[in-house]
């Protein structure tokens, strides 16, 4: 099964990490059914985990999207995340990452890149977080109709906002590029979160990935619309 790649690549990010830091995150579900004059099935599920000890901060994060509609599978994507942040003072900080994606659509088999860079919060207050990042690695990726596999190396960036309107209302947004001689891969994910309480929130998102040279006879740019239930954990 395609999701066990993903979800072993998030274990071995975490696996040296001492079992009793104490994590904390938030997971998502969404689910659409629709059943009449067409039969439409979505799915999709978010973990995020961050972790903090001394001048060391540890995250990561695993997600997928299954759709179809009238049985034909028109949307199938597992991904994966983990990062491992030096603090050198309280504004900067050295990241190393890898990032993992599977995205039966958009004609890459899988992409997978290892990264390390420098971050800086540029606003970190209550009410609003602003942080970038800047770094370079280098990155694999299988054509899933040709079968060829290509590694290159890659310039990495990342920004990512949130800003609180008030207790119950935020606006979320990350974005994260990485270019090298091949192909730019960029990706955008905005939501709009309502909290409904101290645990539980509405979330109403949009997501854009984007490949700047797909395989032949594919569309560079996939979006997708959201509405999940966000459980802060």
């Amino acid at each position: 099964m395609n999701f066990r790649r993903s979800l072993l690549t998030a274990v071995l990010l975490v696996s040296a990490i001492p079992a009793h830091a104490e994590w904390k995150g938030k997971g998502e579900l969404g689910v659409v059914l629709a059943r009449g004059n067409s039969e439409t099935e979505t799915a999709n599920v978010k973990l995020d985990m961050a972790t903090e000890r001394d001048r060391w901060k540890h995250s990561f994060g695993i997600a997928a999207l299954r759709s179809s509609n009238d049985g034909t599978l028109n949307a199938e994507r597992y991904g994966a995340f983990g990062q491992t942040d030096y603090k050198i003072n309280d504004r900067s900080f050295w990241f190393g990452g890898l990032r993992y994606e599977q995205d039966e659509f958009s004609g890459f088999d899988y992409q997978a890149s290892l990264t390390t860079g420098y971050g800086r919060k540029f606003i970190d207050t209550a009410e609003t977080k602003f942080n970038g990042q800047l770094g370079a690695g280098y990155r694999r990726s299988k054509n899933a109709l040709t079968g060829a596999t290509d590694g290159e190396g890659i310039i990495t960036g990342q920004l990512a906002y949130e800003h609180a309107f008030n207790a119950s209302t935020s606006l979320i947004d990350k974005l994260v590029v990485e270019s090298g001689s091949d192909n730019t891969f960029a990706s955008n994910d905005l939501a709009l979160q309502v909290k409904m309480s101290e645990r539980l929130a509405l979330s109403f998102g949009i997501g854009v990935r984007y490949n700047s040279d797909p395989p032949a006879g594919l569309k560079s740019t996939d979006t997708l619309t959201t509405v999940n239930l966000v459980v802060a954990l």
